[in-house]
């Protein structure tokens, strides 16, 4: 009877002292100036999304397809990321047949732009650090055979991403890393690659110098803090432009992927994303 209850007194403690520790690590908030937050506060009608009425975080009109409402596009699971604490909730980018962006009728895409970016606007200069987490949905799985664009900043006159953050088969090279998620420089250097990761959340950050021309990457899994894990890398940040959080799928078959190729019919896959926003690094500040 005495050893029993003194592993009852010892468990209790054990779970006292735990649960600050637990509760540091699951939630963490944004310790700098916030440029543009893309975070969806909790219990957000879908139709919030569709016009300017009443969207007051992101583009209602790009990117996505012709006749199709974000309503249509979005879905919200109850999860959140390491950035969203009991406040935001995570939302899901899908695509679907209707996904046609003007006449594009090569890619299948539905992009989110903050509301306020703009093409000589304050996301592209000084130091900007843009965060995002991922999280793959079971039920509407990539097609990892293609090629994904699934985060980028592009440039003012649309020639070029300076920066992007890909999964699949690269069109040109090898689909050896095809499950990889790859952050690639506007020439497609590549910058940082990890295994997609089936079950957990993966959180990102790109610190962009624009005044020095250099990315720094973070990363980490779950509820973990960011760690820099490639620091100061060169890459062309010049030419102004906007960032796109969201999917671009390119088709296969096809030399000219923006306006034909192969792409499967009755399309339902879907991106998850969370704890979106970018904040202000020019004090050398960067949220883990």
């Amino acid at each position: 009877m005495y050893t029993q209850t003194l592993v009852s007194l010892v468990a209790a403690a054990s779970t006292v002292l735990a649960a600050p520790h637990l509760h540091k690590h699951i939630r963490a908030e944004p310790k700098c100036p916030i440029v543009f937050d893309g975070r969806v506060p909790l219990n957000t009608a879908p139709t919030f999304f569709d016009t300017y009425a009443t969207n007051t975080i992101f583009n209602p009109d790009y990117v996505k397809g012709n006749d199709i409402k974000w309503s249509e596009i979005l879905k919200f699971p109850n999860d959140t990321s390491r950035f969203d604490g009991d406040k935001y909730t995570a939302v899901e980018v899908t695509l679907s047949d209707k996904s046609i962006f003007q006449k594009q009728n090569g890619f299948r895409r539905a992009g989110l732009q903050f509301l306020k970016d703009a093409s000589d606007g304050e996301g592209g200069k000084g130091v900007k650090t843009l965060h995002w987490s991922v999280k793959q949905d079971p039920a509407r799985p990539l097609n990892l055979t293609h090629e994904y664009l699934n985060v980028w900043h592009e440039a003012g006159d649309y020639s070029s991403n300076q920066i992007q953050f890909q999964a699949g088969s690269i069109i040109g090279k090898s689909n050896a890393d095809k499950n990889n998620f790859k952050i690639l420089d506007r020439n497609g250097a590549q910058l940082y690659t990890i295994p997609i990761d089936q079950k957990n959340w993966q959180n990102f950050a790109l610190k962009l110098d624009y005044n020095k021309n250099q990315v720094t990457v973070y990363y980490s899994v779950g509820a973990a803090e960011l760690k820099a894990v490639s620091t100061n890398k060169s890459a062309n940040l010049a030419g102004g432009g906007q960032f796109q959080l969201g999917i671009l799928k390119k088709p296969t078959g096809s030399t000219d992927v923006v306006n034909n190729g192969y792409q499967s019919k009755n399309l339902n896959e879907g991106q998850i994303y969370g704890g979106i926003f970018l904040e202000d690094s020019a004090d050398g500040c960067v949220s883990l």
